[in-house]
Parts: C-alpha cells; sequence; structure tokens
C-alpha cells in the first residue's frame, strides 16, 4: 500500500490517492492462492486505514502512525479473508463457481494454526533479543567474536532460550532491526495483532459485519492518523485496555485446542 496524495484539511478538504500492489503469481488463468487473497485483504486494511483519514496536517494522515500501531488496521481486515459470510462471496471454483466445500473450508483453518507454538516462540525471541540490543549504549556494545555470547546471555535473561526453538533472526543476520527500519521495534507486528484480534471479537460480540460497526471503527480508529495518541484511540474504541486472550485463542494457543 502506498499514498500519492494523504489527506489534509490546511487548504479545504484534499482527498486521499491511496494504490494497494501486489506481486501475485502469474498463471492461465491467474488464481490466488489462500495466502495471496489473505495478503489482499491485509493490504486494502491499509488502504482503508489511508482512505478514511479525516485530519488537518498531512503529516497525521493515514498511517502515518508508530510502528505498533500501523499494522493493527491492516491485521484486523485480514481476519475477513477467514469469515465464511464474506468467503463465500469470493471462494468459488474458477471454472464452475461452486463454492468451496465447508470440509474444505475447515482444513485451511486448521492449517492456519499449525505450528503456531514455535511460530510465536521463535517470533517473540527475536522482539526480545532486539530490545536487549537496544537497552545498551556503544560502550556496551560486545565485539564481534561476543556476539553470539552477547545473544546466548539475551536470551536466557528473558526465559526463553530453548534450543529447539531459536530465535527468528540471529543477530548476525537481523536485518529488520539493523538496516529494516524496526529497531527497538520489532515487537510490533504482535503487539498490532492483539489489537487486530481484540477488534475482531468486539465485531463478533457487537453483531458481525454491520455499517455501524464499520462506522463506528472508522469513527474510533481508521479516521484518526496520529491526530491522537493511539492507546487512546484504542481504548475508545474497544473499551478498555488491550486483552491478549483473542490473539491466544486466534492462534490456536488456548487451552484445549
Amino acid at each position: 500500500m502506498d499514498a500519492w496524495r494523504d489527506q489534509e484539511r490546511l487548504d479545504g478538504q484534499v482527498t486521499p490517492l491511496v494504490v494497494n500492489v501486489c506481486n501475485f503469481a502469474k498463471g492461465d488463468p491467474a488464481l490466488l492462492s489462500f495466502d495471496d487473497a489473505s495478503t489482499l485483504f491485509h493490504e486494502f486494511g491499509h488502504a482503508l486505514h489511508g482512505l478514511f483519514s479525516s485530519v488537518r496536517y498531512p503529516s497525521l494522515a493515514g498511517t502515518s502512525v508508530p510502528r505498533d500501531f500501523v499494522e493493527y488496521p491492516s491485521q484486523y481486515n485480514e481476519m475477513w479473508a477467514r469469515e465464511p459470510v464474506v468467503l463465500a462471496n469470493f471462494a468459488k471454483h474458477y471454472q464452475t463457481g461452486a463454492a468451496m466445500p465447508q470440509e474444505l473450508l475447515n482444513k485451511v483453518l486448521m492449517a492456519q494454526k499449525f505450528n503456531q507454538g514455535y511460530a510465536t516462540t521463535e517470533y517473540l525471541a527475536a522482539a526480545m533479543l532486539d530490545q536487549e540490543w537496544h537497552l545498551i549504549n556503544a560502550s556496551q556494545a560486545p565485539a564481534a567474536a561476543d556476539v553470539a555470547a552477547f545473544e546466548a546471555a539475551a536470551l536466557r535473561k528473558n526465559g526463553i532460550d530453548f534450543p529447539d526453538v531459536p530465535p527468528r533472526y540471529h543477530s548476525e543476520y537481523f536485518l529488520h532491526i539493523f538496516a529494516g527500519g524496526y529497531s527497538s521495534g520489532y515487537y510490533a507486528y504482535l503487539w498490532s495483532e492483539v489489537l487486530a484480534r481484540d477488534t475482531g471479537q468486539w465485531m463478533h460480540e457487537h453483531g458481525g459485519l454491520t455499517r455501524a460497526n464499520g462506522d463506528y471503527l472508522r469513527d474510533k480508529v481508521l479516521s484518526r492518523g496520529r491526530s491522537q495518541d493511539p492507546q487512546t484511540q484504542f481504548r475508545n474504541f474497544y473499551g478498555r485496555d488491550p486483552d491478549i486472550g483473542p490473539l491466544i485463542e486466534y492462534r490456536g494457543l488456548a487451552a484445549g485446542h
């Protein structure tokens, strides 16, 4: 997602111009995998954040929010790709038009939860390692030969030194935090998903996919950009602080899954 023109009201209302560009596999016919469809919904969530912006200054518009908030609307919108009432509109056989069989859909949804314990742990290990690197100053930086020892100590300190589940990225090639703009912010993906899953639960508890619910989310979050503190935006929408429970449930990590 990118914005060719940000929304603003400095000199009248300037309408945003937003684009989604996706690099999907070619084919004849060109069909989307389920992962591709989820990506499309994800990126459209970013687009909605830009399109629904209603602020005065362009520097505060749309997705111009902190790293740990920018992925929230996109990860929330991605949820609808799996929602049966939405999926029924696009998950059809390209030749017959028949809807995806419920049995196949159930397998796809169950596969989403496969190995989530491993995936969550390796991600958390990398996020905590990122924090440890950015808690030291230049004088405390280890020599190149001692980087592995620093990493091992950081994982032990955080209680996540499991040999069978190493960090997603080791320090020597952790480009996200040293060259990718996520310095001390790699945690942002999972934190954004906490907010997204809370929002999904709120939607289901309040009647699901309705215009009123969409307008409420738009008013409290999607239109605000960074004109209001993100924590305040979320509390105003959700009615309370974030809850990790819906994320645990969504990933299949709750008891009984």
